[in-house]
């Protein structure tokens, strides 16, 4: 039995193919894909800067997934077949310490759907049997939006890059980037009662998003003075929190300074493989007493946090759907993706 797949044949060569559908081994699900969205990762993908994606690699991308049950694999219990539910995607071991202690985004022997497994950029994708047993499986409420759905694993990470920034009530939150994840960003500090929520973002379309999606000062750092902005609301102290939600060298050198005494600072975004170094000014950190931390994707009880977010109604990320695109248009999808003007484009059935 044949599908249609948008697949990985080398830099910048993605190609819509009929490839064979998988079919459900012992303790393993297939799940149909409603939606698939785009990411960051994808386009590194896509133009073959991602390390898991060498030479010679054919492969489904696609990590951000929502569909329903089509195949239950013998010895599958707890699932029915045309449930909905979304795939944390990222596969952890099982055994060793970071598996143990919740953290499998850390495991050194990971898999990942849509990274070195096949994923969601097709009709159908096969989920592993230690990830159906580690709890990778998320039911999601008929009333929710598939595409939505698709929205955990990004706003999974989200949650994981704020957890040490420790937000409180009325503090200065500066997101620096206002894509996809810097607007996830934005919403979760305004849900956590950030007083001021400021966003620095250049390009002009994507300003006028963050504004409309609730933030309280919104810059323009190539023809605005940014500090004078952070001095101005914040009685002259700087961010309490910041957030590098773009992988710019120069946002994670500047965050430094625009930090308050005190303040704490993610750099959310990772940098270039190309120029993953930064002049890192010691001194700013030691005197003011700086936090600096950073996340690297998800772990699967983020995800299972995000998941009740999202089914909760709390957190409304329908507004982040720019596009959706049939997966037969799915060049189209990836054309939308790298526009920068779009938020999230996701590929339907």
């Amino acid at each position: 039995m044949k599908m249609l797949a948008f697949r990985y044949h080398g830099p910048n060569d993605m190609r819509l193919e009929e490839v064979e559908a998988p079919q459900v081994a012992v303790g393993e699900l297939i799940v149909e894909m409603e939606s698939a969205s785009f990411c960051g990762t994808d386009l590194r993908i896509v133009h073959g800067n991602h390390r898991h994606y060498p030479a010679g690699t054919v492969r489904t991308p696609g990590h951000e997934l929502v569909g329903r049950i089509s195949q239950i694999g013998e010895g599958v219990k707890g699932y029915e077949l045309g449930q909905r539910v979304f795939v944390a995607p990222n596969i952890g071991c099982g055994h060793c310490e970071e598996c143990i202690s919740g953290n499998n985004n850390l495991c050194t022997d990971f898999n990942a759907l849509g990274i070195t497994l096949d994923g969601a950029f097709a009709q159908s994708v096969r989920v592993p049997a230690n990830a159906v047993k580690q709890g990778n499986i998320m039911p999601i409420g008929e009333n929710v939006d598939p595409a939505v759905a698709a929205l955990i694993e990004p706003f999974a990470c989200v949650l994981r890059g704020q957890r040490p920034l420790n937000i409180q009530p009325g503090e200065v939150v500066l997101v620096m980037g206002a894509g996809p994840i810097g607007i996830m960003h934005l919403k979760l500090a305004r849900l956590k009662g950030a007083g001021q929520v400021i966003v620095s973002e250049p390009v002009a379309e994507r300003r006028e998003q963050a504004a409309a999606f609730g933030a309280d000062r919104v810059v323009d750092p190539f023809n605005e003075d940014l500090k004078a902005v952070l001095q101005a609301n914040s009685h002259g102290r700087g961010a309490d929190a910041i957030i590098i939600a773009a992988p710019v060298n120069a946002l994670q050198e500047q965050s430094l300074d625009l930090a308050a005494v005190g303040g704490r600072i993610s750099f959310f975004g990772g940098l270039p493989k190309d120029k993953p170094t930064i002049q890192f000014n010691s001194n700013l950190v030691h005197y003011k007493e700086l936090i600096v931390s950073a996340t690297t994707a998800c772990s699967t009880d983020n995800c299972r946090q995000a998941a009740n977010i999202v089914n909760s109604g709390r957190v409304d990320l329908s507004p982040l759907v720019s596009a959706r695109v049939r997966l037969a248009d799915a060049a189209e999808g990836l054309r939308l993706a790298e526009d920068r003007k779009s938020l999230k484009v996701v590929l339907v059935p």
